[in-house]
């Protein structure tokens, strides 16, 4: 079954860390770039950061930058985002999503919804201040 499953979310005090896990199953890990969204309510789908797994370079969007930090595991199909320094702003559905075959696009143009086609469930942050 081709799926993504994210994990790893929770409630923190603000300051506090997280590390959200994405498993893919069912197709091959690296053929796609990945990218971890999130979404509060009431507002837009917001991207975070992109993963290209072919060679693990990453990009973060300058709300994040700093904080949080993308990584894999190639043995694991699996791509984390490691959150530091969580404010309550950061509170959200978490999800990872695999991009349609093509270039991945390291930069704020690559994040954009639409261009992916596979989502995971998500998994919640909250941080409370």
């Amino acid at each position: 079954q081709v799926q993504l499953v994210e994990s790893g979310g929770g409630s923190v005090q603000a300051g506090g860390s997280l590390r959200l896990s994405c498993t893919v199953s069912g197709y091959t890990y690296h053929s796609n770039c990945l990218a971890w969204f999130r979404q509060a309510p009431g507002k837009e789908r917001e991207g975070v950061g992109v993963l290209a797994p072919i060679n693990g370079i990453t990009y973060l969007s300058d709300s994040v930058k700093g904080r949080f930090t993308i990584s894999q595991d190639k043995a694991k199909n699996t791509m984390f985002l490691e959150m530091n320094s969580l404010k309550p702003e950061d509170s959200a559905m978490y999800y990872c999503a695999r991009r349609v075959l093509g270039t991945c696009r390291l930069s704020s143009s690559g994040m954009r919804p639409s261009d992916f086609d596979l989502w995971g469930q998500g998994t919640q942050v909250t941080v409370s201040s």
